[in-house]
């Protein structure tokens, strides 16, 4: 009878090299894989920190009734920085969620793939408490802006209702402020010309929001989605209803008008 000894242990130890192969290969995937979350995780904080400098700039530009152009350019560079990392972070976050749906598909399971979750839903979930403070610094400084407008039509003796006031808004028509002043005195351009900045800071800032709230709505709704045990910390708030977050009528901002 032909001995098939080393048959089988060449056989053996070509197993043990595959293995070890697959072991490799799938350190080598998670090493990555925490370089792309350290990465994210480093997005994050670079948009929390600008969120941060625009509430600066805010209050910079509202202490002042014609505030300098450098300053209301660096807050607009700060909100296309804030918007370019964002997209990033979105479409990183999305690539893992294709990768890990794809892995369920095929019903495999492992602690790689759980940690991959756990990782992904805190991103997520991190993500959009930040955009959802720089939401709130956006619509708090739109009441700020508003207030301003309204005071500065008083001063001109025109009276209007915060009612009144968000339908002139709503025109986007400048000039509709204007109507029924008397330019007669300094006081009445000059609180005009404030009208027209705080106006124009508006429409900056609506244009801004209107563009990123696709986004933070997609981002809301898969934080609510993700399974709790997935969830480190305390669960998100649900998503709101559109017209509640991301308002152009920022409604229940507790900004004043200072």
């Amino acid at each position: 009878m032909k001995d098939r000894t080393q048959e089988l242990r060449t056989a053996k130890d070509s197993d043990d090299d595959d293995d070890v192969t697959v072991a490799v290969d799938r350190d080598r995937f998670m090493d990555e894989f925490f370089e792309q979350v350290e990465e994210i995780r480093g997005f994050i904080d670079k948009i929390a920190e600008n969120v941060e400098e625009v509430k600066r700039k805010h209050s910079a530009i509202l202490a002042s009734p014609n505030p300098d152009e450098k300053t209301k350019e660096e807050l607009e560079e700060l909100m296309s920085d804030i918007k370019k990392t964002a997209n990033k972070v979105r479409s990183k976050l999305k690539s893992i969620e294709q990768s890990i749906e794809q892995e369920e598909g095929l019903n495999r399971s492992s602690a790689d793939l759980r940690i991959r979750k756990t990782q992904h839903s805190t991103l997520s979930r991190k993500f959009v408490e930040v955009m959802s403070e720089y939401n709130a610094t956006q619509s708090d400084y739109r009441e700020r802006c508003k207030g301003r407008i309204q005071r500065q039509l008083e001063i001109t003796g025109r009276t209007t209702t915060s009612e009144e006031l968000e339908d002139m808004l709503e025109s986007g028509n400048p000039a509709i402020f204007a109507s029924g002043i008397i330019m007669d005195s300094s006081i009445s351009k000059q609180a005009l010309s404030e009208i027209e900045t705080r106006h124009s800071e508006i429409i900056k800032l609506e244009n801004s929001i209107r563009e990123l709230h696709d986004m933070f709505m997609d981002m809301a709704m898969l934080v609510e989605s993700q399974p709790q045990g997935f969830l480190l910390g305390p669960s998100p708030e649900p998503p709101p209803e559109e017209g509640a977050l991301w308002s152009l009528d920022a409604p229940g901002s507790t900004g004043g008008d200072d």
